[in-house]
Order: structure tokens, then sequence, then C-alpha cells
């Protein structure tokens, strides 16, 4: 996939390389608005993608009009009037600011571990990207589904122990998740009060024009919180300059994930039937993401009045304690939820402490989010095995169920599948190459996917069990603006959505099995990997088609 690098193209001063910015210039005649305002200094960056970055130096505005082009599409988005363009994205830099749509800047190194030092606003795209509302609907009714065909797939231990067995020889980490499994196998360990706050991953095959699934994610599924907070961002951008652009704020879905998030959180709270004991966020030793994590924690504060705190794996290791009746204390507070948003890497385990912590935690009474099990549903390697004929019918009684399903799976296959390995070293940019990971920047892509195959055919190791193929799926491509570290650059683009949901059940009740928002990302169609904390996306919303 190309990418044409555009840029917001300013005009230089003559004896300078500042940029003059007249920020009245910014409305239509007066036919269409008729209030003028008077502008000081804006001192933010624009640049050009592929060339130095200059400051935004501002003269005093002087009241005038002129005319902007309203957009008929969405395509015309790089076609904006230069200031109308720059006055936008100041007023996206303050609303992002003053709301909290903010991630720890990578650049101060305490950024990760104190809140409040080292704030940077999150890397968003500045309209919101077009998407099909029959498609939207599509991939929030599979939500159901999805959430519980995890929760079928998790009581099956045989089903995962064996599907992972041969994986478990070359991958070490799996192997270590699949021992803690194991363990709660042998000592019969019943889950029941079972939590699930997943997310499903989806890309709109441009040629097919199909919903297809990019993967299910079971544990620590990021962004809850800041993206409701995008979605608020650009339906206050359009309320603003809807008119001039030619776009309608209501075609933004309202976006409620973090409230959801928090109230299935608080039920299992409930459900766990201990008001002296609290959720726990088991968190990342630097986690520049904090901000989307606390909006939960006050959220489960202020909404439901349900404490929370945070601690690491390594943490858990030194203050845990498991009571004879099963309840985990942690620093001498009882736990009745573990939430976790850390434990799905293997940097996350970087000694013995954090694989005890782990296991601690999953022996015990409280609510895990996700349990073991859940953890292991969510790996490429089950989601391939489920991809496979008659394997859904093991777990779905309805036939409806399992036809949507399958609908939107893309190809998935073993490395076992040697006429599948053929076709990909011969044409690799049709397949990825994915290994038992979480996080973004782990996929393998192009030319290197042939490479990885003929390295493993010629070792002849088990390591090829680590990985999946996948068929690659080719969305449209788009323009959008992108905005980072205050700066924006037009670009075009390629998306994926991804639909929150929440499971949570308490013995033979469903309590909660729903949708529970959705999380929009971006990326230069450029770019193979996709996750907005590892570097490579933005977060975005959808404009309803």
């Amino acid at each position: 996939m190309g990418s044409a690098h555009s840029s917001c193209s300013l005009t230089p001063t003559s004896s300078t390389k500042h940029f003059c910015f007249s920020p009245s210039k910014l409305y239509p005649n007066q036919n269409r608005i008729r209030n003028f305002i008077k502008f000081t200094s804006h001192p933010f960056l624009c640049s050009y993608y592929s060339s130095q970055v200059l400051p935004l130096k501002c003269s005093k505005a002087v009241e005038f009009e002129t005319q902007v082009k309203s957009l008929k599409t969405m395509a015309d988005i790089h076609g904006i009037d230069q200031e109308l363009l720059q006055k936008m994205v100041y007023d996206a830099l303050v609303w992002s600011s003053l709301h909290g749509l903010v991630v720890g800047d990578k650049s101060v190194k305490r950024s990760g571990e104190v809140p409040g030092v080292g704030l940077s606003h999150s890397p968003i795209a500045l309209l919101p990207g077009l998407f099909p509302e029959t498609h939207r609907k599509q991939a929030c009714e599979l939500s159901s589904i999805f959430n519980e065909l995890v929760d079928r797939v998790s009581m099956d231990g045989k089903f995962l122990q064996e599907s992972l067995s041969r994986t478990k020889k070359g991958d070490v980490f799996t192997s270590r998740l699949l021992d803690i499994h194991s363990k709660m196998l042998q000592i019969d360990k019943k889950e029941e009060i079972r939590l699930g706050l997943h997310r499903s991953d989806y890309m709109l095959d441009d040629k097919t024009k199909l919903l297809l699934q990019v993967e299910l994610n079971t544990i620590s599924c990021s962004f809850p919180g800041l993206s409701c907070l995008v979605s608020e961002l650009h339906r206050d951008l359009l309320s603003q300059y809807g008119e001039v652009l030619g776009l309608d704020y209501r075609k933004i879905p309202e976006n409620h994930a973090a409230n959801q998030y928090a109230e299935v959180l608080a039920k299992a709270w409930t459900e766990y039937n201990d008001p002296s004991a609290v959720i726990m966020f088991v968190v990342q030793v630097e986690e520049r993401n904090m901000y989307d994590q606390h909006w939960l924690s006050v959220n489960l504060r202020k909404r439901h009045n349900v404490k929370t705190l945070r601690k690491t794996l390594a943490e858990v290791d030194r203050e845990g304690v498991l009571r004879t009746d099963g309840t985990l204390l942690v620093d001498g507070q009882a736990i009745a939820v573990v939430y976790f948003r850390a434990g799905y890497t293997p940097r996350d385990y970087p000694s013995e402490s954090e694989w005890r912590a782990r296991l601690l935690m999953e022996q015990s009474s409280a609510v895990k989010c996700p349990s073991i099990s859940y953890h292991l549903v969510g790996t490429k390697k089950i989601q391939q095995e489920l991809a496979k004929p008659n394997v859904l019918e093991r777990f779905l009684d309805s036939k409806e169920d399992i036809a949507k399903i399958r609908k939107c799976f893309a190809g998935l296959w073993s490395l076992d599948d040697k006429d599948i390995v053929k076709k990909a070293i011969e044409t690799p940019d049709l397949f990825v190459m994915k290994p038992q990971r979480e996080g973004g920047g782990n996929n393998i892509y192009g030319d290197d996917v042939r490479e990885a195959l003929l390295r493993l055919q010629k070792e002849g190791s088990e390591e090829d069990a680590a990985y999946i193929l996948m068929q690659r799926i080719f969305p449209s491509v788009f323009p959008t603006i992108f905005v980072r570290d205050g700066i924006c650059h037009k670009d075009h683009a390629i998306s994926e959505l991804g639909i929150f949901g929440a499971y949570l059940r308490n013995k033979d009740k469903v309590i909660v099995n729903d949708h529970s928002g959705y999380l929009m990302r971006t990326k230069v169609s450029s770019s193979n990997e996709g996750g907005v904390a590892a570097g490579f996306a933005v977060l975005d919303s959808i404009y309803l088609t």
C-alpha cells in the first residue's frame, strides 16, 4: 500500500521561517456565519510531513471574511482552508488538554510513573473517519456472540491445552501461561464469577466490502477511557465547524466505553459480595497510558462508590497473601476483582517474581479479568483453531450465530499447512505472519514473511508453532490529518475498528453480555503495524455513512 505524503502547507514569511497565522480568516461569508472573533497568538506547530518543523508565528488578527469551500465529502479533507485548519488544530489541542485526552510524554523520564508529570495530548486524527453504518451494526451484533464464545471455549481446558500443545514447544511465554492453566485444571479450580472485557478488532476489506476480524483481544484492552474523549472531541469540533465543512456532528456515534466498562467492573465487585474489598488494577512499572486507566478508576469511585488500587506484578508478589478461604490480600487489602492492564507480554515478566504473582492471583477467589483461561482464548493460535471447519459447532448452538462469526473470519492457517506456507513464500504481500503476542509491533509483513518462513524451514525447529499465517486485509485508503506532539500533517490512511465487549456471569446466570463502545485507530497507509501506544497509529472516531 502506498502513501501520498501531503503537508499542512503554510506560507513562510519572506525574511523568516515562521508562518503568519491570521485566525480571523477562518469563517465563510456572513450569509452563513455572522460572528467575528478576535484572536491572540496561537503558539502551536504545524509541519510539512517530510520536511522541517517550523514554529507558527501569529500576527494580530484583523476582522475580515474569507470564503471557505464546504467539504462535499470527507475525501476533500486535504482541501480545507489552511487558516481554518490551523484554528481547528489549535482548538483540538486546547480541548484535549482541558478534558484529559492525554498521555505521558515519553521524552519526560517520570511521565509513566507520576501522574501529572510530562503530559502530552494523545495522538489523534483531527476529524473522524468514514465508516458504513451497516458494518458498524454488524460489528456490534457480533460482540455478544464472541463474548459467549470466549466463555464457552474457556471452560474446555482440554481443547485449550491440546490446541496450544505445539505452540508451547516453540514459545516460552505461552508455555508459562499454559503451565499456570494446567495447575488450575489439576486442582479443579472453579471460576464461578467470570468477567470478560474484550475488544474485537476489524478492518473493512476494500475489494470484497466484507468486515473481517483482525483479532480478538481478551486481556488489557486499552483505550476505553480515551476513545470516548476522541468521539467527544470530534463532535465538539463539528458542532463549531460542521456548517463550514459540510459535516454533521450527529453522524459521530456517542461512545460510552469508559462508563460501560466501569459499570461491569462494579457489577463484578457486587457479585463478589464483600463491601470492604476493592478492585485492583494490575499495571506496568512505567505506564504512559495511565490516564486511560484512571478514567475507569474515577468512574468506579464517583458513579459506583467502589475503591481501586494500582499494583505492579512485582508489588503483588511482595505484598500479596492468600488466605485459606481463597481471599487475596494485597498490602492488607482484600481484592474483589483483579483487572489486568499488564501481563500480556513477556516484558511484563522480567523475573520469577512476576510469574509468582500471576499464579497467586489465579489461585485466589478474586474475580479475574481475565482469568488464565480467558487469556489463552485470546491467543492467535486459538483464533486460528476456531476458524477451522466444524470447530465453532463444538461451542455454539445457533447456526445463525456460527454463520455470522464465520462470515467475519479472514483466512487463518497453521504453519503445518505446507501448501499455504508455499503460497506465502511465493506471494508474501498477501499474508501476515503473527506470533502469540499482544501490544503492537510484533507481526511480520512483506518480504520479511518469506525470509522468516524460509528460515524456519531451514532450521526445522519447533519455533514455527509459535506463529500463524493470516490473510492480509487491504482496507480502503482515505485522506486524513494526523495530530501528534502538537504537530499536524496531512497523509493517506487506513483504519481499524475495535468493538469493546463486556461479559459477566455468576455460575449459570449471565448478568451482562453486550457491546460497550468502540475504538477507532487510524494509521498512515504505508505502515504495517497499528498500535497507538506502540506509536504506529492515532486515536480516531467514526463518521457514519
